[in-house]
């Protein structure tokens, strides 16, 4: 059977941009292939890397890991597809890949899903973002034989390095894993948002009219994530983030939120949060930015909002009216079985492996 190497920065399962990229795909493609899977950072070190201290033993780990990828590049003449999610090491130039397209004559596939060739970082990781190499990204799209990204903001950025760009959109199982629908006659209405804290900024805009709405309106404001938000609002109900439970807690918010703002990062995002709701008959609400302008069709599968007048008149419409809630929720399902689904894309994800 022929064999494929995955090569991503994150263990399998930890990170949602490999599970809902590729990682899914794995049984699938088991089916007539071996799959091999080489993460840059081991368990190990993923459960310790952002706490704090421990420097030495973190050291040690990044080290040893960046010792396996040398390794690697000896063991790849026995691979017939090579897969490469974002980078092979996440600090430095790109040694790795240039070794791998250049030395090693070896052809790859490059996939990546946000902006990542734009410098994006909080304040407390600032001093070391000069190690991220930002404008690595160009040159290993263009050593790719071919790259697969979520969007079309990222497609038009590769094909200035390479004319071999395919589309695939970050995708949703439907069959096995999103199958816990929301339920729309429950008398408290859940208004909801997921992410991680990074993320959370995106918040600020939106925290004022949950405090307006919550003045006339009896609702919830469930935030999924990492992080506890530092806000006062009496609706808030804070859930930690857990991946056994991540689809029974997402499937009890009945109006979902991915507010953003318009910018070159966020056109980059691939409308993820909104996907997950949708594919759960959660009604999303979204700003129109990006993909989501793709993904939404106004007022059938969901709804797009800029201003807070905007956001707040839809928000009341749908606090007020559970069967408007139940129909946008089963069609904004359809439309993620329809062209976000694992099911929908299957068979581009198997061409990327055959000769």
């Amino acid at each position: 059977m022929p064999k494929i190497l995955f090569i991503a920065p994150y263990p399998f399962g930890e990170a949602p941009s490999q599970r809902f990229r590729f990682e899914q795909y794995k049984t699938i493609l088991e089916e007539e292939h071996d799959v091999e899977y080489s993460p840059f950072y081991s368990l190990k070190i993923w459960e310790i890397l952002y706490q704090k201290g421990k420097n030495t033993q973190k050291t040690f780990l990044l080290l040893s890991a960046y010792c396996r990828r040398f390794i690697l590049l000896f063991k790849l003449r026995k691979y017939d597809y090579i897969f490469v999610h974002r980078e092979i090491a996440p600090m430095g130039p790109p040694i790795f890949e240039f070794l791998l397209a250049k030395i090693c004559k070896r052809k790859y596939i490059y996939d990546f899903d946000d902006a990542i060739w734009l410098p994006n970082y909080s304040k407390a990781n600032s001093k070391f973002q000069f190690l991220k190499s930002y404008w690595k990204v160009k040159y290993i799209i263009k050593w790719a034989d071919k790259v697969t990204v979520g969007n079309e903001y990222l497609a038009n950025y590769a094909r200035q390095f390479n004319k071999n760009v395919e589309v695939i959109p970050t995708t949703i199982d439907t069959e096995n894993y999103h199958t816990v629908l929301t339920d729309h006659t429950q008398e408290k209405v859940v208004i909801g948002w997921t992410g991680s804290h990074s993320t959370m900024k995106y918040l600020d805009f939106f925290y004022p009219i949950i405090a307006e709405l919550e003045q006339k309106y009896d609702f919830t404001f469930r935030i999924i994530s990492d992080k506890n938000p530092e806000v006062k609002l009496k609706s808030l109900e804070f859930v930690k983030w857990n991946k056994a439970t991540e689809i029974e807690d997402l499937s009890k918010i009945h109006i979902g939120v991915m507010p953003l703002v318009d910018n070159q990062w966020a056109r980059g995002k691939c409308g993820f949060k909104g996907l997950q709701y949708m594919a759960l008959e959660v009604v999303s609400v979204m700003s129109p930015v990006g993909v989501n302008q793709t993904i939404v069709q106004n007022g059938k599968n969901g709804f797009l909002a800029n201003t807070p007048e905007e956001w707040k008149d839809i928000l009341i419409d749908l606090l007020k009216d559970a069967e408007k809630r139940k129909e946008i929720g089963k069609n904004g399902r359809i439309r993620v079985i329809e062209a976000y689904s694992v099911l929908s894309q299957k068979e581009k994800y198997l061409r990327l492996f055959k000769a």
